[in-house]
This record gives structure tokens, C-alpha cells and sequence, in this order.
């Protein structure tokens, strides 16, 4: 674990500013600067950052955050790496906190990158002195330049034969990280052998797995490092690190099935491929890739194998749909895959197909209703019961009005009539209700507490312990901060507590709040406005403690009421 104290220092080093000028060009407006969001598509800037509190936020989107947050959601990485890469910017070296039971994993990470590798250096050796893998690539179209970008090695025959770049073979490292197993016979040996070995690589570059691929035939025909510390596989993608920059150039991802494809593809010039690791595409696939860019293609085979990988991969992909930007699917001929393809016919033919790729939308329509007789009852009535799960996941509002659209229209029913059946509230009439709710709302007691909380969190100290704010998620939010507040061991700032509530179950509650936040002044008077809101409380408190009591009064008369009772009610009645 991350110290608190650390992350805090690191955002006072931080200008978050300068942290988005990496990857965004800026604009002054006001007191802020402003660019067209990097997470969505649009044509005037609604991409807010504020240098005076340290945190973006998009009005489009409603992505929002510390530069620690920006940092993850642009570049796809994840918490820790996301510190990590902005400590390298500072020349701060992250601590680790160890915790009480076992080592963290992040205490472990360097010492097993370092073993993963070694072991990377080792296989890239052996491909050298193996005439046979060699001849295997080169039959499959590879350079050596391009086997060497990807780190490409082999894995000899042999049972022990890390053995000679790890003088203690018997290190428990190397069974943490999946490169020796232990048999049956408790002897430890290689997990790979006899394989053209693919190493994957964290978005910053560094080994944390391995793709083992038989050279002759063999089963498995690949063989994947399991999980561990470093490596995930629903979670990690082949070929990401090499493709981020060709990716985030044409604003497009490949998403495809093999590491051979990827490599071959990157051999022909198709540079923004990736692929999945032996597993189907996850939803942290898909949130990871719509991270890096506005349109995701998957690209499948054209056997049944590939057309159900397709539709796991529409399934879960649908709650993580966003307005602005696409996903499509491509289906190559039943007898190839992107490797054979992409050497049989070139690249512009390849390009082609990734172009004529459906969207989603119509891949849905055309899997929904296939087999059907929409011109009878029965078969509509087939198509609404098929489409309502997949229709009801989509939570971007845009994608799923329109696609409502055309699940009704193919239905013959009204969007209203499928929205009832549905049982979705409609766009039309939340929106307008929502819209003339905005035209008179002004922020409640307890959002500008919160506010007045996240722009000076000293401000928290002068909160007694005993005040509980009423029900309502705007008050709960703010006993949430005051309970950090209180706990922490040291003095937090704004930005360090906005970060320290990032992804909670209070995040969207104060994102809105902070949004509101960008349109203060530079002479708005948090503490005058703080003082002000907590005299409002004592007097709404006081006001409920001499309504109790004189209901009490009313019921039972000054008998029913304690000393302590008639004196708190003798006060109340002085200062009414």
C-alpha cells in the first residue's frame, strides 16, 4: 500500500495543469482552462481543469478528477503505476506501506519485474542459437526487426534450463511468477519448453507474463503464464505497450484474437492491434481500451469458435458503452485468421475489411433478429423478449434511445409502448423534468458544507464530533468526509481528499459538488460562507430540540420533562 501522506505530497508537487498539457492542449477561460475532453467526443470544450483547486471535470462526460485520476483514465493505467509515473516526473521514489499479515504485492513488484526479466533477456539469447525457431518465424513471415520489437524468444527443450540464467533455481521467485512448477514428484521444472515465447508487457513497459506457442504440434498449442502478483489476464491486453502510440494516432484499436496476429499485423503495418490473453474480452478490456480511444473494432474469425467469442464480447461490452465514441465488429472469411489474411491478400485489402466492420448496434439488430419472421406477431413478439436484456444493459443515454428506436421500429410497437415494456422512465420526459428541476434548484445547505469541506478541509476541526447532518446523500457525504477528516493522522488537503474519494460509493456526489465548485470567484469567501452555513445548523438544530420539547410540554406537562429537559427548554426560550 501507498502511504496517504505520500499521495498528498506528491499532488502538492503536482500541477495538475501541467500534468493535462502532456496530453491535452489548454486554453485560458477565466479563472480555468478548457479543451474539447479527451474522453469523449465533442466539438466545443467542455473539458474543465481549475488550477486553483486542482481538479478537471468534463460537463459532457462527467469524467472527473485529481491528476492522479487523469493520469489513469488517459494512459489506461492503474492506480499504483499512475503514482508511479507521475513520482518519476517529481524524482520521488514511491514508499510502500508493508502490510500486517504477508507482503504486499506491491512490495514484491520490483523484485519480480526484475526476475521477469531476466528471464525475457534469457529466451531472446536462446532464439539466437535455435536454428529451428528460427526457421518456424521466418516462416511465418517475422523480420528479426520485428521479433525483436515484440522481445520474441524460445523457450529450449529441457526440464531445467532457467536454471542457467538463475543460479538459485530453487528461488521462490520464480514459482511467483509461473516460469518453474512443481510435479508430482515435488521436482520443480520449467513451465515452458520447446515454445516460441511471446512476452507480455504492462503499459509501461515491463515484463509481467508469458505466451508460450508449440513450434511443431503439441498441446496446448498455447501456453499462457497463470496468474500472479504481476499478471492478470482479464485484465491485461498483448501487444498494448507497442500499440499505444499508433492507437491514440488514429484513434482506433484491433482487437483480435492471437499473439501471432498482432505481430504479424504490426509486420504489414497495421500497428494499433492488440490482443486478448486466452480469454474472452472482459468489461475491464473494454473500459480500458475506450480509455485510449474513441472507436474499439473487434476482429474475429469466421468460424462458429469466432462468432461466439463476438457475442460475449458485445455482452460485455454493452454497460460500458459511451456517447461519442464506437465499437465495432469484423468477421475475416471462415478460412482465415488477421495472420493468414493480412499475408494472403496485404494490407490495404486488411484495412478495408476493418473499415466495412459493423457497429454494434447493427451486429446487435442482425443477431437478435435472425431466424425470425418479423412479419408475424410471434416473431416480433420473439424480438422484443431477445432484445430487452441487452437493450436495458446500456447505460450511455444517447446509445440507448437510438438503439430503442430500432428495436421498436423493427417491433412495430411505439418507443413509448417498448419503454412501458420495458419498464424504462423515458428520455424525453426525465430530461425535461430534470431540466425545469436545474432552472430553479439552488444548492442545498449540505452541498455547500461539502463544498466549503473539499475547498479547505481544516474547516473540518471546527465540526463537533456529536453533528450528524440530516438523511440524503449530500449529507451523508459530508459525515463520510468529516469521518476521514477525524481519522487521518495527518492534515489533508483539498486535492489529496478529493483523490481519497475517487471510485467510492460518495464519488459522483462530490464530482458534482466540485463541478459547481469551478464557477466561484477568486473572491468567494469560503470561511464567511462556512461560518454562515453552521450558524444555519445550530439554528435549524435548536429549532427541532424547542419543537420536541414543547411537544412534550403539550402532551405531558413540565412533570414529563427531566431538570435537564426544562433547563435546555428555560434557554431555547430566551434566545427565541
Amino acid at each position: 500500500m501507498i502511504p496517504k501522506s505520500f499521495i498528498q505530497d506528491l499532488l502538492n508537487r503536482l500541477d495538475i495543469v501541467d500534468v493535462v498539457e502532456r496530453y491535452v492542449p489548454l486554453k485560458k477561460a477565466g479563472a480555468n482552462f478548457v479543451a474539447c475532453c479527451p474522453f469523449h467526443s465533442e466539438r466545443s470544450p467542455s473539458f474543465t481543469v481549475s488550477q486553483t483547486k486542482q481538479f478537471y471535470h468534463c460537463f459532457g462526460c462527467g469524467a472527473h478528477g485529481t491528476a492522479i485520476g487523469f493520469v489513469m483514465e488517459h494512459a489506461g493505467l492503474g492506480f499504483v503505476d499512475a503514482i508511479e509515473e507521475l513520482a518519476r516526473g517529481t524524482g520521488l521514489e514511491v514508499p510502500h506501506e508493508r502490510p500486517a499479515a504477508g507482503k504486499a504485492h506491491q512490495e514484491n513488484a520490483p523484485d519480480l519485474y526484475e526476475v521477469m526479466q531476466t528471464a525475457s533477456r534469457y529466451y531472446r539469447e536462446q532464439l539466437k542459437l535455435s536454428r529451428r525457431a528460427i526457421d518456424y518465424l521466418k516462416k511465418r513471415g517475422l523480420s528479426g526487426e520485428i521479433a525483436a520489437r515484440f522481445g520474441i524468444g524460445y523457450a529450449p527443450e529441457g526440464w531445467q534450463n532457467l536454471a542457467a540464467a538463475f543460479p538459485n533455481y530453487l528461488d521462490v521467485m520464480l514459482s511467483e511468477t509461473g516460469l518453474v512448477i512443481r510435479g508430482e514428484d515435488e521436482k520443480r521444472y520449467d513451465r515452458f519448453r520447446d515454445r516460441i515465447m511471446f512476452p507480455i508487457f504492462n503499459t509501461r513497459g515491463q515484463v509481467i507474463g508469458f505466451g508460450g506457442r508449440v513450434i511443431d504440434k503439441g498441446e496446448p498449442k498455447y501456453l499462457n503464464s497463470p496468474e500472479t502478483t504481476l499478471f492478470e489476464k482479464g485484465r491485461e491486453l498483448y501487444g498494448l505497450f507497442h500499440a499505444q502510440k499508433a492507437i491514440r494516432e488514429i484513434k482506433r484499436v484491433l482487437v483480435v484474437e492471437g499473439y501471432m496476429d498482432v505481430v504479424a499485423l504490426a509486420q504489414h503495418g497495421v500497428e494499433y492491434a492488440v490482443a486478448t490473453l486466452g480469454t474472452a474480452t472482459t468489461a475491464y478490456h473494454v473500459q480500458k481500451l475506450l480509455r485510449l480511444t474513441e472507436h474499439i473494432v473487434f476482429c474475429f474469425d469466421g468460424d462458429k469458435a469466432g462468432k461466439r467469442a463476438a457475442w460475449r464480447a458485445l455482452e460485455n461490452a454493452l454497460p460500458h458503452l459511451q456517447d461519442g465514441k464506437r465499437i465495432s465488429f469484423m468477421f475475416l472469411p471462415a478460412e482465415h485468421d488477421p495472420d493468414s489474411f493480412i499475408r494472403e491478400h496485404g494490407k490495404t485489402a486488411f484495412e478495408q475489411f476493418v473499415k466495412d466492420a459493423l457497429p454494434l448496434s447493427s451486429y446487435l439488430l442482425r443477431e437478435v433478429s435472425a431466424d425470425l419472421d418479423l412479419s408475424s406477431q410471434e416473431g416480433r413478439n420473439q424480438l422484443l423478449q431477445r432484445a430487452k436484456q441487452l437493450v436495458t444493459a446500456i447505460n450511455a443515454p444517447a446509445t440507448a434511445l437510438l438503439l430503442r428506436k430500432e428495436v421498436a421500429a423493427l417491433s412495430g410497437v411505439s418507443q413509448a409502448e417498448l419503454e412501458a415494456l420495458y419498464e424504462i422512465k423515458s428520455v424525453a420526459r426525465s430530461s425535461r423534468q430534470n431540466f425545469q428541476k436545474a432552472g430553479r434548484s439552488t444548492p442545498s445547505s449540505h452541498r455547500l458544507l461539502l463544498q466549503c469541506l473539499l475547498a479547505q478541509p481544516e474547516l473540518g476541526e471546527q465540526i463537533s464530533a456529536e453533528w450528524q447532518g440530516e438523511t440524503g446523500s449530500e449529507a451523508e457525504a459530508v459525515n463520510a468526509v468529516l469521518q476521514v477528516l477525524r481519522e487521518s493522522d495527518f492534515a489533508l488537503n483539498s486535492p489529496a481528499l478529493m483523490q481519497l474519494f475517487q471510485g467510492t460509493i460518495y464519488g459522483k456526489t462530490l464530482a458534482a459538488a466540485e463541478a459547481d465548485m469551478l464557477s466561484w470567484g477568486d473572491d468567494f469567501d469560503v470561511a464567511a460562507e462556512f461560518s454562515g452555513l453552521m450558524s444555519k445548523f445550530d439554528e435549524g438544530r435548536r429549532r427541532q430540540q424547542f419543537q420536541t420539547l414543547q411537544a412534550k410540554l403539550a402532551k405531558g406537562g413540565l412533570s414529563s420533562m427531566t431538570d435537564s429537559e426544562r433547563e435546555q427548554y428555560r434557554l431555547l426560550l430566551q434566545r427565541s
